[in-house]
């Protein structure tokens, strides 16, 4: 998979989970509690290492050795 599907990939898992924070931040409160856990447990985490790895990912891939063929 080339570096460019990678990006796209993550850039778009990165925009549909952000997504759900806007239903989060404006939707009901009584329906947002029962959803609490999944948004503090699952979307914000994936949010995260999305945009991690799209901002200092080159970074991290110098640090995983090669493996030799």
């Amino acid at each position: 998979m080339s570096l460019g599907i990678r990006r796209s990939i993550l850039c778009w898992i990165h925009i549909l989970f952000g997504l759900t924070i806007v239903g989060y931040i404006y939707g009901p409160p009584e329906e947002v509690y029962q959803y609490r856990d999944n948004y503090r447990f699952i979307f914000v985490p994936i949010i995260f290492l999305t945009g991690f790895w799209m901002w200092k990912g080159h970074v991290l891939l110098r640090l995983i050795p090669k493996r030799s063929a």
